[in-house]
């Protein structure tokens, strides 16, 4: 069984994420229901923080990658970046749909955590098979 969880690359981006997750969900909610700061603002500094931590964490513990290059960085951010609009924008989009009877602040509460979900699975496939990956199955982008 540690064999398994040690070499499975999924297990192991679920640990890191939960690390990150906290950390960027607390920075989220933090800016958003203390501080006041919009749904943008409060979401991109989810995805600032989580994202310095899951860089170093999934690059060198979960896909075990050694390049030491800017092309892994620029391809990282530019994973994020495109996750980070599709999943929120979709979130966002779809609260406000579904929740349309329901308070604004409550809405983007529940669309900022759906789309938390969202990321989280088109971050590990870009990350997997592009951002990481030696065979990059997406094409190099940023070579």
């Amino acid at each position: 069984m540690k064999d398994f969880i040690l070499e499975n690359t999924f297990i192991k981006f679920i640990l890191v994420g939960l690390v990150n997750t906290f950390v960027g969900m607390s920075v989220m909610f933090v800016c958003y229901n203390v501080l006041n700061c919009n749904y943008w603002f409060s979401s991109t500094m989810n995805y600032v923080t989580g994202s310095v931590i899951s860089y170093y964490l999934n690059k060198n513990f979960t896909f075990r990658n050694k390049a030491r290059n800017w092309r892994i960085v620029v391809k990282f951010i530019i994973n994020i970046v495109i996750c980070y609009l599709l999943a929120f924008g979709l979130a966002q989009k779809l609260a406000l749909i579904i929740l349309s009877g329901y308070a604004l602040h409550f809405q983007e509460n529940i669309a900022m955590f759906a789309g938390s979900a969202i990321f989280i699975i088109l971050n590990y496939i870009g990350q997997k098979l592009w951002a990481f990956s030696n065979e990059s199955l997406l094409g190099n982008v940023a070579r």
